[in-house]
């Protein structure tokens, strides 16, 4: 399942920089780093809830 959820992100983030989003935050073709930004919080809270 994670690394479904990798190639989403990594899908998401290309066509953010082919054609923007247009969801508040991402209006512009060089916000895709804040894509990446949210997957790698996400891994991190991920890892500290594991046991």
């Amino acid at each position: 399942m994670s690394k479904a959820l990798a190639i989403i992100l990594l899908l998401a983030m290309a066509i953010q920089l082919v054609w923007p989003i247009g969801l508040p935050g991402l209006r512009q073709r060089r916000d895709f780093w804040k894509i990446a930004v949210f997957a790698i919080v996400m891994m991190m809270i991920t890892v500290l809830i594991r046991p």
